[in-house]
């Protein structure tokens, strides 16, 4: 349209539309919509509001959920942008769903802003929808990112008795934060759990766990977590080899100048 008629001038509302039909294709990734969101900004428009909501429920009319949580966060990158949506719709009688808890959820929690997160969680539980999985591991996410990595476990816990059932990304993100906040022993026993329940290792879970074994000694045991990682098919054989050995490596150099054992 532009390169026959280069008298037409796109407005916000054009790329709007194009931006809901991108978002409804059936291409598995979200390369289109972010090609559509970054003809909008090259072309002057910074998403909105409108954007989010617009993006947000064409991907959930198609059932692609998790990609909406996804995108409402790098959309809105601050947690403050986020409530600002959550806000703007109240006022105009728009009553939000799961969704766009979720997104709100997952925007607090990655900025930091956990008890804020905690805070919508009871209205969203209050208002009647029923958390789930991404609403949980946000929060844990969020939490381990603070340093709580225990009450990111007893989060685990609640979740449990609660009738909702962690997932896969459930279990790597908590195990990255308790390698990370030095809980060794209960990453380990985590570790278990997934291993039993035949769950893929993600790539910085992986690498957070064997950096951590290896840092207490316990290399056979990260030799162990390799196997399970290549069987698994969590992690090619080269990735997951090459993060042992690049390990093995700085254990090796550690070692040598006195700052491990």
């Amino acid at each position: 349209m532009v390169k026959t008629l280069p008298s037409f001038i796109p407005d916000r509302s054009t790329y709007h539309i194009l931006l809901s039909q991108s978002c409804r294709t059936t291409a598995p990734s979200l390369s289109p919509v972010h090609q559509t969101l970054n003809l909008m900004v090259n072309n002057g428009f910074k998403p909105n509001q409108v954007t989010v909501d617009i993006a947000a429920r064409s991907l959930c009319s198609v059932g692609r959920e998790d990609d909406a949580v996804e995108l409402g966060y790098c959309m809105l990158s601050r947690g403050s942008e986020a409530i600002e949506v959550y806000n703007k719709m109240k006022e105009e009688g728009v009553e939000p769903d799961l969704v766009t808890y979720n997104t709100l959820i997952f925007g607090l929690s990655k900025s930091g802003r956990v008890s804020e997160a905690r805070k919508y969680l009871k209205i969203m539980v209050e208002s009647g929808h029923f958390p789930d999985a991404v609403t949980y591991t946000s929060l844990m996410n969020g939490m381990c990112r603070k340093g709580n990595a225990l009450g990111a476990l007893a989060l685990l816990a609640e979740m449990k008795e609660k009738g909702c059932s962690p997932n896969s990304c459930t279990y790597n993100t908590l195990l990255h934060g308790l390698c990370k906040g030095r809980l060794l022993d209960k990453g380990i026993k985590l570790y278990l759990v997934m291993k039993e329940g035949d769950m893929k290792l993600e790539t910085a879970s992986y690498a957070t766990f064997v950096r951590a074994l290896c840092r207490e000694g316990k290399v056979a045991e990260a030799y162990e977590v390799f196997d399970y990682a290549v069987e698994s098919k969590s992690l090619s054989d080269v990735s997951a080899y090459t993060t042992l050995e690049s390990t093995l490596k700085w254990l090796k150099k550690a070692k040598e100048q006195g700052l491990a054992v």
